[in-house]
């Protein structure tokens, strides 16, 4: 049978028929102490009997799943320690036995708290897809589950509201935020007639959709299938300890083995057994990565689990999301041209009292930069929208217009700028174009910085994956220094950028729904939690919880850190251990002083693993 190391999803919970590590745990030590107390006092066979009660609650669940990775061709490093439990009790040493017990549930139970404690730090983070829909039923509204929609009903998509089913617009324009699924970050409008797929934000009026699909065809629930299915191709991750323990499981049966014939003593096999049960190997990378977990929190990318940190510690590719991740996912004002007479602080003025009354995300985006500028805002009059093209009203005194070329037009106002790359807001006064107002996805602050940050905290390479055009992306790629650019992509070419990447580990990270599928089969996906979708949180192995894209960075120093303090006590420590297993196969260390020993081996790999609680 191969020894071959497990998935570290193996250890990540109890099943439902075992009892959780740390009550296991709790069991052990009251029986290490109760029976010492009757030892003390002279009940010596009693305290064996509690002893071997010890030993049997936790060989019980052990020998479980021992026997379960036994059947799928695995051996980790619980089988030294269940030899040498089994062993203490045939050969009458059940306090070495219920010593090596409390170390093993102690260690399992360290990993068990991570996982928990990781889970409920993420279960805030999570918002869920819509559950209701306004459907019209004649002159009225009724609010109905989304399962219920059937194509050719007309839903009715309040501002702010979740699209929940493909369709297409049947009255008035909708304007969307497709971000989540296209990447483009500024508002699009979608005219009568037009497709629209769920999972897009409604960011203007009110409009009537007609569905073409049920909920289950939907753009939406097609993502999240494709999320399942990376998830499912995904290869297993191996636990640090099982990769050392595989080969240390061999010497250990060698030297025991060699000892018991050599003597004819079986209790020689026996202390080599004892002092050579893994719990170097399975405490120091536990609490070491806990450690890591606990200082990823406290740095704001909340982890998953341990194999992640693992995974991170020796990435070496980054695919970056643009909108939302590299950029802050919202429309800024990135230039105003004007006409000679009017200055660019007088233009956005005028457009920013007039879209004042404006819901549109452009519209925010104008009056905020105004604000910004300290520019006196006036309050228009007699304002008129056409939603999605525009708006005009009275400012001041004068007829100003704002909104697209085609919508100026319209107001008898020839536009004269070029447009070039950005969303354009041009700007009329009293019929005559004065002005362009130009906004892009601004760029995060911090955005180059953790670019670097990442090339020095080992990453190889960093790579922007888009589903935004490709003159935006090239501007953005360039302004934040990543290695390449790769636009217009859709989900399924994410998943084929993760696929063929050269150097891995591969880290992605993103923000929406169109990214799900890729982090779901990248070796690490990183959600960016603040203003992530749902489906991406759900996919992704950590979520950075602060709007920092920097953090990442740390989490990467963080876990190659606590790799290598992992690893350092798990050979310092197996070192020793391969000290005493000599010492006791020569007959000099008998099984319960290799307890004994093996216990302050163990306090020296604890106390050194929590190093990487520091610096």
């Amino acid at each position: 049978m191969p020894i071959r190391s497990r998935s570290l999803a193996s250890v990540r919970s109890p099943t439902p028929r075992e009892p959780p590590a740390r009550l296991v745990a709790a069991a052990v030590l009251a029986a290490i102490v109760a029976g010492a107390v009757l030892a003390w006092t002279g009940a010596g066979d009693t305290a064996r009997l509690v002893w071997t009660g010890a030993v049997v609650v936790a060989l019980v669940p052990l020998s479980v799943s021992v026997a379960r990775e036994l059947r799928s061709g695995r051996v980790g490093a619980d089988v030294i320690a269940l030899l040498a439990m089994a062993g203490a009790l045939v050969l009458g040493e059940e306090l070495a036995g219920a010593v090596i017990a409390l170390m093993l549930a102690g260690g399992t139970a360290l990993e068990q708290t991570a996982q928990r404690r990781a889970r409920r730090d993420l279960t805030a983070l999570v918002e869920h897809a819509p559950r209701v829909a306004h459907r019209r039923a004649g002159d009225v509204l009724v609010e109905v589950a989304v399962d219920a929609l059937v194509p050719g009903d007309v839903v009715v998509v309040r501002p702010g509201e979740v699209v929940p089913v493909d369709g297409f617009v049947e009255q008035a324009p909708a304007v969307l935020d497709e971000s989540a699924l296209t990447g483009e970050a500024l508002p699009v409008t979608r005219g009568a007639g037009e497709p629209v797929r769920s999972g897009v934000v409604c960011c203007g009026s009110a409009f009537t959709l007609v569905a073409t699909r049920t909920v289950a065809d939907s753009a939406y629930s097609v993502l999240l299938g494709l999320v399942r299915g990376a998830e499912r191709e995904r290869a297993p991750f191996v636990r640090l300890a099982d990769r050392y323990a595989a080969h240390f499981l061999v010497l250990t049966l060698v030297l025991a083995g060699g000892a018991w014939a050599v003597s004819g003593d079986p209790v020689r096999a026996l202390a080599v057994l004892v002092v050579a049960t893994p719990c170097p190997l399975i405490l120091a990378a536990p609490i070491a990565i806990v450690c890591a977990m606990s200082r990823s929190a406290r740095a704001g990318v909340v982890v998953k689990d341990g194999g992640t940190i693992e995974r991170l510690a020796r990435a070496r590719t980054v695919l970056i999301d643009k909108t939302g991740t590299l950029t802050l996912g919202e429309p800024a004002v990135e230039r105003v041209e004007t006409t000679a007479e009017h200055g660019p602080d007088e233009v956005l003025r005028l457009a920013a009292s007039l879209e004042q009354v404006s819901v549109h995300g452009i519209a925010e985006a104008i009056v905020h930069d105004a604000e910004q500028r300290g520019l006196h805002l006036t309050l228009p009059q007699d304002v008129h929208e056409s939603p999605g093209q525009g708006l005009e009203g009275t400012v001041d005194g004068r007829h100003l217009a704002a909104g697209s070329e085609a919508y100026l037009r319209s107001q008898g106002a020839e536009p004269s700028f070029s447009t070039g790359s950005g969303a354009p807001a041009h700007v009329a006064v009293d019929g005559r174009a004065v002005g362009m107002i130009v906004l892009a996805d601004r760029l995060r602050d911090d955005a180059a910085a953790a670019v670097r940050a990442l090339r020095a905290a080992g990453v190889h390479e960093v790579v922007m994956a888009t589903g935004d055009r490709r003159e935006r992306a090239e501007v953005v790629g360039r302004r934040a220094g990543v290695d390449r650019v790769y636009a217009e992509l859709d989900p399924g070419d994410k998943l084929a950028l993760v696929r063929e990447a050269q150097e891995r580990p591969v880290v992605m990270v993103g923000d929406g729904v169109n990214d799900a599928p890729a982090l779901a089969l990248a070796d690490v996906g990183v959600a960016m939690g603040v203003a992530g979708a749902t489906a991406a949180a759900e996919a992704a192995d950590a979520v950075i919880v602060v709007d920092r894209l920097d953090r990442l960075a740390d989490a990467v120093r963080i876990s190659a850190r606590a790799l290598a303090i992992a690893r350092q006590s798990v050979l310092v420590g197996m070192g020793l251990s391969l000290v005493a297993m000599i010492a006791a196969a020569a007959g000099l260390l008998p099984p319960l002083a290799g307890a004994v020993l093996q216990e302050a081996i163990d306090v020296a790999v604890i106390l050194n693993a929590l190093r990487a609680l520091r610096g």
